[in-house]
């Protein structure tokens, strides 16, 4: 990808929104490395996967010689982004948003490179120029800058401002304040000429090379990225279970792995032009491939390997994949308790049983079955296993062997339906 390709390319793989002065931005790149950044707020102590595009447009910029800053909102985190929100936002204490503030950092760091010279990536906190500034030099330096008749008629805060019951109030009213003076302050700063975000940050985008010019006479740049939605219409990275988060705690490498296999043939390859470094003709060439063999596509596990070892690395990956194999074939030997513990997290169906509890007991409270008599009659059809093993005994009850690492039984059902018990 060349820089002066760079805003071309993104347009080609279909993660490029809207863009200020293209013409004039596509010749600063050309001219050589410039400095971008992109804001996350901390609104809950992990980044999602509607995080992870922006992230990687600023790792798409670095790869090209541009040095990228992540910028978390250790300030602007506390007053709340009315971005197309119907309700205002619940406002967090700074202790938590600190403490948000610190594990964002660790998710965002491994994704770009901090130690390549000029390019070397910043993680910054808007925090640190917000925390001193008194509300009257707020006022004055900043406010005076920003018409009311302009922001009210920016299409967030309409929106806010016909609903009777919910409204908007001053707090979240002057986040565009805050974000616009951060793109002036950067600049500044580092000699930021870029930012990125999504598209509902286009208007705070906008206010911040506004910002930026009046305050420093200097010309910048804005850069969006879509939203992004699924073929079916319902929101990227939301399933019936919640968001898919970056931290292993809030969603299991396991569970983010069978999120990218059950990827939607008509989304796969559009995702793998959003979420990897693949190059557009090996993308292009994997659908032609996949649409003339007679067996299953191959883009999914393709994107599903490529996303989770970015994610959580070579070993997430290899106990994803364990634990995927392991469940498809009925075979659970390899299993480590780290693997069953994922399952329990977010895997599948969990209950939690005391020790006298018989195989009936087991299959009710797991959900497997709905009726002692129906246990009986599938137990003894032979389509039960214990820990992989067949088991057609319906008085039977369980023994110290059973329980895997002393805690845990995998039940199945036939060949798809499975339930762990965590004995008590």
């Amino acid at each position: 990808m060349e820089n002066e390709n760079l805003i071309k390319q993104l347009q080609e793989r279909g993660i490029l929104a809207q863009v200020t002065h293209r013409e004039e931005l596509i010749k600063r790149l050309a001219e050589g490395p410039l400095t971008l950044y992109c804001g996350f707020d901390p609104t809950a102590d992990s980044l999602h996967l509607g995080h992870l595009v922006p992230l990687l447009c600023l790792k798409r910029f670095q790869l090209e010689g541009h040095k990228p800053i992540a910028l978390l909102g250790g300030a602007t985190g506390l007053i709340g982004d009315p971005c197309f929100k119907a309700n205002e936002r619940r406002l967090n204490t700074q202790e938590t948003v600190s403490e948000w503030v610190t594990k964002i950092r660790r998710q965002v760091t491994p994704l770009l490179n901090f130690d390549c010279d000029e390019k070397s990536a910043i993680v910054a906190n808007n925090y640190d120029w917000f925390q001193n500034m008194n509300i009257i030099t707020f006022l004055r330096d900043i406010g005076k800058y920003f018409s009311v008749n302009q922001m009210v008629k920016k299409e967030t805060i309409k929106q806010r401002l016909i609903q009777d019951k919910a409204g908007i109030s001053f707090t979240e009213f002057s986040y565009n304040l805050l974000q616009a003076y951060d793109f002036a302050n950067l600049n500044k700063l580092y000699g930021v000429e870029l930012q990125i975000g999504g598209s509902d940050q286009w208007g705070n985008i906008i206010s911040g090379i506004d910002l930026t010019r009046r305050l420093h006479q200097k010309q910048v740049w804005g850069l969006t990225l879509p939203l992004i939605t699924k073929a079916d219409g319902t929101k990227f990275g939301k399933t019936e279970h919640g968001s898919i988060w970056l931290d292993s705690n809030k969603t299991s490498p396991y569970r983010f792995y069978q999120f990218w296999m059950n990827t939607a043939d008509k989304d796969v390859y559009k995702f793998l032009k959003f979420f990897t470094f693949m190059h557009l003709n090996e993308i292009n060439a994997l659908e032609e491939k996949d649409k003339n063999s007679c067996k299953a596509p191959n883009a999914q596990r393709i994107l599903a390997d490529l996303v989770t070892r970015m994610i959580h690395g070579t070993e997430g990956l290899a106990a994803a994949k364990r634990i995927t194999n392991s469940l498809f074939y009925g075979i659970i030997g390899e299993l480590t308790k780290a693997d069953f513990n994922q399952l329990a997290q977010d895997g599948i169906p969990m209950i939690k049983l005391k020790r006298t509890a018989d195989l009936i007991d087991a299959l009710i409270y797991g959900e497997l079955q709905k009726s002692r008599r129906q246990a009986r009659k599938t137990i003894a059809s032979n389509a039960i296993s214990i820990n992989g093993h067949k088991q057609s005994n319906p008085e039977y009850r369980f023994n110290d062997t059973d329980r895997l690492f002393g805690i845990f039984t995998l039940l199945r059902r036939g060949k798809k339906d499975y339930c762990l018990v965590c004995w008590t």
